[in-house]
Formats: C-alpha cells, structure tokens, sequence
C-alpha cells in the first residue's frame, strides 16, 4: 500500500519539460503585394526600355522587404510582353520571391488594341502558354488566367444572367491549368480566380468552391474594416471555403474619400486585425505597390506610413509559452485572447500569438472555467512566458497539495 505522504508526492510530479519550435509561420500562408500600375500598364511603353529594369528593381526589393511570399505582376500573356513579364520574373527571383501571375489575354478586355477572343479561345491559348514558357514558373507560383474575368469575355453575369456557363467556363479553365502544370511538373496554384465580392456572392456555391479547391478570391473595396471582415466572414461560409483578398487597400477616393498617410495606415492596420481574426482568410494581396491612389510607396520609391503596417502583419513577431495551475501542471483548453483572435491551449498548455512588428501592443488574456482570469501585457520583449493560472475553489486535497509543493 502506498503512503499517504508518497501518494501526494506522486500526484505532484510535473510532466517532462515539452520544447517548441520557435514559431516561424506567418500571419497569412499567402502575402502579395500588387505591382499593376508598373507590371501591365506600362507593358507596351517600357517593352525595349532597358533602364526600367532599375524601377522593376527597386519595386520588388521593396516588396521583398515586406515579408511578402509573392509579388503580383499583372503584364499580359500575349507574347507581344512576354519579355516584358520575364524581366518582372527573373528580379523576383532574384528577390527570392514567388510570383502571382496576375495578367490575362489581352483580347479578353480588349487591353492595347486586342480583338476580343472567346472563352474556347482563352482556354486553348492558356494552356499553350504554360507549355510553351514551363522554365518561367517555380514551385509553390499562383497562376490565375482570367482575373475579375466578368470584366471581359461574354460579360458579367449579373447582367449576362449566364451564372451555370461561367461556373462552367471557370472549372474548365481550372481543370485545364492543372493538367498542363502537371505536364511540365511544376506545383503551380492555379484557382486563384479573383472576382469582385458581390460576383462571388452570385457565383461561387459550395459546388463551384468545391470544384476549384475551396478557395475564394475577392478584390473587394468597402469603406471600413468591419465591413470588409463582415463579408469575409459571409463569403466564407456562404462558399464553405477559405477567402483570398486578391485585392485589398485604400483609399479609394469614391469609396473612403482623400486620407493622409497616417489614416491610411490606420485603415489597413485596422483591417489586417479583423482579417487576421476571422480566421477565414489564407491570402492577402495589397493593391497596390506604387502608382494609384492606394499605393504605399511614393513614386521616388520611399516608404509610406502603411508600409510598416503591412509588413508588421507579414513578417510578424510571436509569443509563445506554457499555461500551467498553482501545481506546475499543465492547463490544456484555456482559452487564449489576443488581437481579436482566439486559441486553445494544447494538451502541454502551450500556446503561441501573433505580434505585428511595433504594432498593437495589448494585453493577452487567459480564462478557463474553474480557474481565475489571467493577463499579461504582451510586448515584442516578451516572446516567450509561462503563465499560472489560480483556481477559484481550493478543496483541502487541493490546498495539501499545494503546501507540499513547497517541501518537494
């Protein structure tokens, strides 16, 4: 028979100590900022300008710096710009970047004089542009063909009516895409079709979700950050799939007005926090880098205010540590607040948060049932932190325990 004194010593033997890796995600699987005003714009006016090759430089550097996993780049197909978008590519590369290509067929937007083409025409030709330049894509690429495709083509089917054939149109494409990315072996994605948010809400059903890999992209632009996490939120359960912002940014004059730097800066900061804590959000592409009203690089190329913001969410800092009671064990399923999102605590008590980089230092807050609610202001100077939580009710059992701990 077991001691009394031997049974509680047992009772308070705490588990091996458990290490974690330091956390190396990031706030998102897929981080883009969008070079279109530079990348497809100026396609035709700087084709044989050598010297743009120190803008396209600077661009993608700067991207780079962010934290980015991808630069858009939004030059056409047509291979009248082929060597143009070769020159995008090869400084990403360079970079140590991956590409979302972001262009399409001229003839589909009518872009630089292109005669229209159909959807058979934009399927064929898509497909013999990935056969054709295999040694311009990488692994772990996005490559979208038709990019708020209900701009050009047969129309927008919330005018068109046509919602079954451009449900259709895009699953072929997507199929399409993939068989050819096998073919020449590279792991490309291609079912980024982004699309405006209220051409989503009309399009993709969980059917359609379903048949372009669960994911849905919106270049959506509202006036606040709630309303864009809002419809988020909507989209995603709507579609039963996860939500790329194929584009995101402001100030888009008719939507949010004129803004300072500062303002825009809180604007994006605001709506990065809600995105990040719907948890409904695997991408995020700002439009864009220079060149609009939204843009967050001067012209010159120096920094705006909103530059340090995003890169705050795309390379971010995070805390991490164990949850234990007044004993030294460890509290699995304590809920774990910070920045408006929400975790639990594993079977280890462990636990890990994002900190945006000099951004948005709060407290994090711990509760479980049966126990007092803990906090602890969260800097980027505390990474790492064990947390005891007290119980609310301590029985003698309890209460003997504790006092033994402080003999053993």
């Amino acid at each position: 028979m077991v001691g009394p004194f031997l049974y509680l010593k047992n009772e308070l033997q705490v588990p091996e100590t458990v290490y974690y890796p330091v956390p190396a995600h990031k706030a998102f699987p897929f981080q883009s900022v969008d070079t279109m005003k530079y990348s497809r714009d100026l396609s035709r006016e700087k084709l044989k300008n050598e010297s743009f090759d120190k803008v396209i430089d600077a661009q993608i550097a700067a991207i780079a710096e962010t934290g980015a996993t991808h630069v858009a780049i939004a030059t056409p197909y047509d291979e009248e710009f082929f060597p143009f978008l070769e020159r995008w590519v090869v400084t990403a590369r360079k970079y140590h970047l991956h590409v979302w290509f972001r262009g399409n067929w001229s003839g589909w937007e009518k872009w630089f004089d292109y005669k229209s083409i159909t959807r058979e025409e934009h399927q064929r030709k898509t497909e013999e542009f990935i056969l054709r330049h295999k040694d311009i894509f990488q692994d772990g690429d996005v490559f979208s063909s038709c990019p708020e495709c209900e701009n050009g083509g047969p129309g927008d089917p919330r005018q068109t009516g046509d919602v079954v054939g451009y449900r259709q149109f895009l699953i072929a494409e997507y199929q399409a895409m993939r068989e050819a990315f096998r073919h020449i072996n590279k792991d490309v994605r291609a079912n980024f079709f982004s699309m405006n948010g209220d051409v989503a809400r009309l399009i993709m059903n969980k059917e359609t979700t379903q048949a372009l890999g669960g994911i849905v992209v919106i270049d959506h632009y509202v006036k606040t950050p709630e309303k864009l996490a809002q419809d988020v939120i909507e989209i995603a359960e709507q579609s039963g799939g996860h939500v790329v912002l194929g584009e995101v940014g402001a100030p888009i004059l008719d939507i949010h007005g004129t803004m300072s730097d500062a303002e825009q800066a809180q604007w994006l900061n605001k709506a990065m926090q809600l995105l990040y804590g719907t948890g409904k959000v695997v991408g995020v592409n700002y439009w864009l880098s220079v060149g609009g009203a939204t843009e967050i690089w001067r012209r010159d190329n120096t920094p705006k205010e909103a530059v340090a913001v995003l890169g705050g969410y795309f390379k971010p800092l995070f805390a991490s540590g164990f949850v234990k009671d007044e004993l030294g064990k460890p509290l699995k399923g304590v809920t774990v607040k910070y920045n408006q999102k929400t975790q639990q605590t594993d079977a280890h008590g462990y636990f890990e948060v994002l900190i945006p980089v000099g951004l948005n230092k709060a407290d994090i807050h711990f509760e479980k049932s049966g126990y007092q609610n803990g906090a602890v202001k969260l800097t980027q100077s505390s990474p790492k932190m064990d947390v005891t939580l007290e119980r609310t009710t301590k029985d003698l059992h309890f209460r003997v325990l504790q006092f033994l701990k402080g003999w053993l």
